[in-house]
């Protein structure tokens, strides 16, 4: 527990050594890396310098931005500077141009859908967590994105979040602040004529978007589940178990399909959990049984056994180039959300991992296996 503190604090040392907020846009880094399109709303308010700080707007703004994929880029790495960063080496922003309504961000899907002969005008949401900072966020929805060869458009909802280490409490805040603005961006998605819509939301953010469905749906029962059509994944999510059933029950109808991302080797998700004086430190996404949630028509996925090829323990679905490929082999995000195909491990794992293909299955599903024995 010492040397976890020990660490924590040092990201907060080096974390507070950058502006992290800084977003440079290098024009000619679409000659050098892969461009990928991200577009993004925010409810954070524009500093006198342009950037979008930590500041809480009630306006919510939208853009498209080009962010490139770097040549040297590794499935699971993801470098960026804050500061003249270098295309070759760098995920950078290339373009960042505001999209100014509900039909030019429709004229902007449809060239998307055309240019890339998708099927469905299709869009995923990508919510992020804690301690992140506008051009973070663009960055790691890119590089997840591309790592994941994820089909249709992708949206990022980028909050007010303090980016900073010490900023927990600030970002609870802004976590409720933003409810309105994500369910917004939902309802714009789908009037600029999103056939199929995915939320994908990360630690803090999944209490954002549990909050966002819960009060959408009690104003309108069964919103989530008609316009979250393409379904809902929780990775990481920094939410208390007891609280997500709360909020679940409030659902008229959980969208389907349902699926929440864990680890038990979650070690911030540990602290999390300790700093609210749990002596377990358990939240929802690193929780060591399923057992409580077998009654709710969900999918609850174990990474638990990806954890060592990861760059993050707490971004496994990100970070990990052998779960990446196993997502990137599933084609169509839908069969990432439903039961796992043990054929789909097994193909893309190599002999010396099979420890991770037993593992890396659903939970529940591990866990009625040891039942029947």
């Amino acid at each position: 527990m010492k040397r976890t503190v020990l660490a924590f604090c040092a990201a907060i040392v080096l974390a507070a050594c950058a502006d992290r907020d800084l977003m440079p846009i290098v024009p000619n880094a679409v000659s050098i890396g892969t461009p990928f399109t991200v577009f993004a709303t925010t409810t954070r308010e524009e500093e006198p310098d342009g950037t979008l700080g930590f500041g809480r707007s009630d306006q919510l703004r939208m853009m498209e931005m080009t962010v490139t994929i770097p040549p040297s880029h590794s499935p699971g790495e993801l470098s960026y500077r804050h500061k003249n960063p270098d295309p070759h080496k760098n995920f950078t922003i290339a373009e960042n141009v505001s999209v100014a309504s509900v039909a030019d961000l429709r004229q902007r899907f449809l060239r998307e859908q055309r240019e890339n002969n998708w099927p469905l005008r299709e869009v995923t949401i990508f919510v992020h967590g804690y301690n992140s900072t506008h051009p973070e966020t663009a960055y790691r929805a890119a590089q997840m994105a591309y790592d994941v060869d994820l089909p249709g458009s992708l949206v990022m909802y980028s909050w007010p979040s303090r980016g900073r280490a010490f900023g927990y409490a600030y970002d609870l805040d802004s976590m409720l602040f933003a409810r309105d603005g994500l369910e917004e961006t939902i309802r714009r998605v789908k009037a600029a004529g999103a056939q199929r819509i995915i939320l994908v939301a990360h630690s803090m953010g999944t209490a954002l978007a549990m909050e966002m469905l819960r009060q959408a749906d009690m104003r309108r029962p069964g919103w989530a589940a008609r316009t979250l059509n393409g379904g809902v994944m929780l990775i990481s999510p920094d939410l208390d178990v007891d609280l997500f059933e709360s909020q679940m029950a409030d659902l008229k109808v959980v969208p389907q399909p349902f699926a929440l991302m864990v680890s038990e080797k979650d070690r911030i998700l540990n602290i999390s959990g300790r700093l609210r004086g749990t002596s377990q430190g358990e939240r929802l996404g690193n929780i060591k049984s399923a057992d409580r949630l077998q009654s709710w028509p969900i999918e609850v996925i174990d990474l638990t056994a990806f954890n060592a090829d990861a760059a993050s323990g707490h971004f496994v679905a990100a970070t990990s180039p052998s779960l990446l490929a196993v997502l990137k082999s599933a084609g169509d995000i839908s069969r990432v959300f439903g039961p796992v195909d043990p054929s789909l491990l097994e193909q893309i794992l190599p002999q010396s991992q099979t420890i991770v293909s037993e593992h890396g299955k659903l939970m529940v599903e591990r866990q009625r296996r040891r039942e029947a024995r």
